[in-house]
């Protein structure tokens, strides 16, 4: 370990915990060898300020920035709460970045908002221009008064040039095509802006509130005044999207070789990484670029319309051809899945697309398409510049070209799902449908990201195993490190219940329900405090929350629902119990602290719905990692790495989440209480592949307590007690 501490200067308090100086040690040496880091830390580890503090320091003495980046949006707030402790002690130039969406002061989306920036880009110039030639005129004037007539000549010449620009000012200005918030961007003295900003560290609600009161857009200040700063605080979109990624480097003033990456809930960045790699085509916009195409006079629009065409009409046809009696009627708002894939040939969509496909080349028509779409697009800009167009018209020909193009060259790839969605307008009643292409190895958006970077550190509580996440995420040799619970231990108790195995084939099993059910209403009386019960699905929340008796208030998180406002109404309770999904928004990212929550149970071993989509994931899986070469990843694991890695781990991490969200501090207490005995000591050796109690950590394992249905309340009973929790008289087992 080194020796030199001098990233203590970041820390905004007296002294770290050994760990977390240990931590910050290794994370400072892993940085300058430009490594990157895999760190899991329990709740109480200090990872945000262990990770922060030596990648400031590095950042600092290397010329470099730092953008730490989360999506969950409590710990948004942390991450400001950390810097503003840090820049009271050493002084930083942070900045706490949003889309623009929530940050415009005239709600016109991305596209309008760039045509607008760039007309009043425009604007702002002639004027500066037409400034300049009017001091020059004036020159000219005096000059040639006396008596200098090429001045005179010079100035006549000056004045035509100011008649045309004050021409194009006049138009510019007529056709309102301009943004006045940015104007004044442009216009005025913004250093008193600049100097608020980093006296502090603001958030981009303290930015629209200061700039809206003064006529200004804070978004684009914003991203005006990044350049070199030391800190960025943002979400996962600005760097696992390539293009977003590619515009926020440039704001920040840095080449991707000097920024350090900090994740935050690491764990989540698989899933985030799949989110933005998808690519959708609906019906309807094909349908409006046939429509735009129809108005267009050019040879290659009758290409573009033909090859759209018939991509829209084989689009329809797999989704028709795959419905059953009823199927069709039984369509609702929300996107369903049709299974296109096929193991031994072309997926249905493009099958259907051959067979109905005549012309002169697919190819050649996608090409033609393409270009006539980004001249279309251009021009569209153009006439929105011009005020021709009152809003920037969207280019359906190109969207639909491109996405087509890649269908048609990446629907076979290894590691691309091709699928088709269904639907239901809600304002037409009309059944539509969409192609997406669904990339199921994260590695293939995220790999190029981190071989891009000086270094990242990923950190999370649940982001072991550590050899899982490397192959997903593609990091290739990262320093890893683990910190286990650093609270008082014997203020804490995870009891693994050897309650019925909740297979999804025993869950309608009337005696199985009983048990879990009068098991729940034990663990909810005998917890001095709230309780919080992950299920494995809503609907198996609603069946709990509905079966279990008992005198506190039940509370049901349904999907769809904000989950807000539930959940205050919740902690702000006592006695009561939220029945909610583990796949849900609440097993994550969210503190219960002391009696907002005492005891957490997870009802079962809550695997995911294993649909098509999944099924491929695990696919995928299995084919890139099933028979890999690393000698980290066990020979033993080799012929379920598809299950292990898709399903088996995330809904342990999942499952390890969830516990956390009890005993948030040293002082506060809880239990944690795993309801299926697939988590016990005892299935290990009984229920072989079943068995998931060796799937977590070490030192998760050997705080388990294998206990019977029946003891539980007793075991509850005693735990409270010596923790002097209740208010009153015990309840009576």
């Amino acid at each position: 370990m080194t020796t030199d501490d001098g990233y203590l200067r970041f820390f905004p308090f007296e002294e770290p915990y050994d760990h977390q100086r240990e931590a910050m040690d290794t994370i400072y040496e892993a940085l300058g060898e430009g490594d990157d880091v895999l760190f899991e830390g329990a709740c109480g580890t200090g990872k945000t300020l262990a990770s922060l503090v030596p990648a400031l320091e590095h950042a600092r003495e290397t010329g470099k920035t730092v953008v730490i980046t989360t999506n969950v949006h409590q710990q948004m707030r942390q991450f400001v709460e950390d810097a503003r402790a840090i820049t009271e002690q050493e002084r930083l130039r942070a900045v706490v970045f949003r889309g623009k969406g929530s940050m415009c002061h005239i709600d016109v989306d991305y596209e309008e908002c760039q045509a607008l920036r760039d007309t009043t880009r425009e604007l702002v110039d002639v004027e500066e221009d037409i400034a300049q030639l009017e001091e020059r005129e004036g020159e000219l004037l005096a000059a040639g008064q006396d008596g200098d007539s090429e001045a005179m000549e010079a100035r006549n010449a000056v004045v035509e040039e100011l008649r045309d620009l004050q021409e194009e000012m006049d138009e510019l200005e007529s056709e309102r095509s301009t943004c006045d918030h940015y104007y004044r961007n442009l216009t005025v003295d913004t250093s008193e802006f600049y100097a608020w900003l980093y006296d502090d560290v603001r958030t981009p609600d303290d930015v629209y509130e200061y700039a809206g009161d003064r006529g200004l857009c804070g978004y684009e200040l914003l991203k005006e005044g990044m350049e070199g700063v030391d800190l960025v605080v943002c979400n996962y979109h600005h760097l696992l999207d390539p293009t977003i990624r590619e515009q926020f480097f440039r704001w920040i003033g840095r080449d991707p070789e000097d920024i350090i990456a900090v994740f935050d809930e690491a764990h989540n960045v698989e899933s985030a990484a799949r989110d933005h790699a998808r690519r959708t085509l609906t019906e309807n916009t094909v349908d409006q670029a046939i429509e735009e195409l129809s108005g267009v006079e050019d040879s290659r629009a009758e290409n573009a319309a033909n090859v759209l065409g018939t991509f829209r009409d084989a689009l329809v046809e797999t989704y028709e051809d795959s419905f059953g009696f009823g199927d069709r009627e039984a369509v609702d708002e929300h996107w369903d899945d049709i299974t296109i894939a096929n193991d031994d040939r072309k997926d249905d969509l493009t099958l259907s697309f051959f067979q109905a496909y005549s012309g002169p080349g697919f190819h050649e028509e996608v090409d033609l398409a393409l270009d006539l779409g980004r001249e279309l697009d251009e021009r569209y800009e153009e006439q929105f510049k011009e005020g021709e167009l009152d809003t920037r018209k969207e280019c359906q020909t190109l969207q639909a070209a491109g996405f087509l193009a890649d269908w048609l060259s990446e629907s076979d790839a290894t590691g691309q799902y091709p699928v088709v969605s269904v639907r239901r307008d809600e304002s037409t009643s009309e059944v539509y449908g969409r192609a997406e292409l669904y990339t199921c190895i994260p590695e293939q958006v995220t790999r190029e990201l981190f071989d891009d970077l000086h270094a990242a550190v990923l950190m999370s509580a649940t982001v072991r195993p550590f050899d899982v996440t490397e192959d997903v995420v593609g990091l290739d040799e990262p320093v890893t490190m683990a910190y286990g619970d650093q609270f008082p231990e014997d203020r804490r108790r995870t009891y693994a219940v050897s309650g019925p195995a909740l297979f999804s084939s025993e869950r309608d099993d009337p005696e199985t329900q009983r048990t879990i059910a009068r098991t729940l209403e034990d663990i909810i009386r005998f917890t001095p405090g709230n309780t919080l019960v992950f299920c494995p699905s809503y609907s198996e929340a609603e069946r709990y929350h509905q079966m279990v008796a008992v005198s506190g208030t039940r509370y049901l998180d349904e999907p769809g629902k904000q989950a807000r406002d539930l959940r205050e109404a919740f902690t702000d309770d006592d006695g009561a119990v939220l029945f909610t999904s583990l796949w849900g928004t609440l097993g994550e990212g969210v503190s219960y602290d002391g009696d907002d929550a005492r005891t957490v149970v997870v009802l079962g071993v809550p695997y995911p719905h294993l649909d098509d989509r999944m099924e491929a994931v695990q696919d995928a899986y299995q084919t890139a990692f099933g028979e890999g070469e690393g000698d980290h990843r066990e020979a033993s694991k080799d012929d379920e790495a598809g299950w292990r890695y898709a399903v088996e781990i995330p809904t342990v991490r999942k499952t390890r989440q969830a516990l956390g969200r009890v005993v948030r501090s040293p002082e506060d207490f809880g239990a944690r209480i795993l309801l299926d005995k697939r988590y016990t000591e005892a299935a290990e050796m009984e229920m072989h592949d079943y068995a998931v109690r060796g799937r977590f950590p070490p030192e998760e394992r050997k705080e388990m307590v294998d206990i019977g249905p029946e003891k539980l309340k007793f075991a509850l009973l005693n735990f409270y007690q010596d923790m002097g929790a209740y208010d009153g008289p015990p309840p009576k087992p």
